[in-house]
């Protein structure tokens, strides 16, 4: 299906002005992109605007061809097509999320506010209906790798085994949760790394929009409770009373930290 679309849009039969000012930055040292478009008239012209505003960039049609990316170069922000031949967008980012906080941005050529929820939903940091102005795709590309930059990360399995905390111990490596008597609990994968990122930073407050940012990909609503939930949910497996919580406390009005001692394996 073909959309005629202003100037100065990129959708389908698009146009944009490639002109910037020069990067003084060596290739190497620039955020490299990954856009995922089955389109190849938007990816070549996404290419060639992200190279003019200082990014690196590479291109791809479908989801085989990221993973084979991802798996042999580093890439700092993903640009994802909901729309892709075999596995769409929100299967590609929700397999994506189980393993990585990749920042990504979806893109879709449908605007339904039922597929913008769901794309947030899955893990995407944001979403962005053609056709769009690729302004507008390049200061959401800055902001999001602006809020990555500073929200906190899961620990690096090949750097750090496993910790041990109250009587506990978290193995990064097979994600499994052991209590001293060496009995396995079983966590969720959202559960999994909110205690991680926790464990991760045992003297830090970490607030309800630094830990929405990474379990779910995007800015915190001020009504969103789920991180209280989740927090609740993780007490009530470790056994640590809500009343007078000891291993993960409530720092009232900035949010929660590791309160007991923490080794790092």
């Amino acid at each position: 299906m073909t959309a005629m679309t202003p100037p100065q849009t990129i959708g389908y039969n698009s146009t944009m002005d490639l002109s910037a000012g020069p990067t003084d930055k060596a290739p190497a040292e620039r955020p490299h992109l990954l856009v995922v478009d089955d389109d190849r008239e938007i990816r070549t012209l996404l290419s060639q605007y992200f190279e003019t505003h200082g990014f690196r960039t590479t291109a791809v049609g479908d989801g085989k061809s990221m993973q084979r990316v991802l798996s042999q170069t580093h890439v700092d922000l993903l640009v994802l097509d909901l729309m892709l031949p075999g596995d769409d967008g929100l299967t590609l980012c929700r397999e994506l999320r189980k393993h990585s906080q990749l920042p990504v941005i979806m893109l879709t050529a449908r605007g339904e506010d039922v597929d913008r929820i769901v794309g947030l939903e899955v893990g995407a940091d944001d979403y962005l209906p053609k056709p769009f102005n690729p302004r507008e795709l390049l200061g959401r590309v800055r902001a999001v790798l602006r809020r990555a930059a500073h929200a906190p990360r899961d620990p690096d399995p090949s750097t750090v085994r496993a910790f041990r905390f109250g009587g506990w111990t978290l193995d990064t490596v097979s994600r499994t949760l052991t209590d001293e008597d060496g009995r396995q609990v079983a966590l969720s994968g959202a559960e999994y790394r909110m205690l991680a990122v926790l464990l991760a930073s045992p003297n830090r407050v970490l607030s309800r929009a630094q830990l929405t940012t990474l379990l779910r990909g995007r800015e915190a609503d001020p009504q969103d409770r789920s991180i209280d939930v989740r927090v609740s949910r993780l007490r009530q497996i470790l056994g640590d009373d809500a009343r007078a919580s000891q291993i993960i406390k409530t720092v009232y009005g900035e949010g929660y930290v590791i309160g007991v001692g923490v080794e790092v394996l």
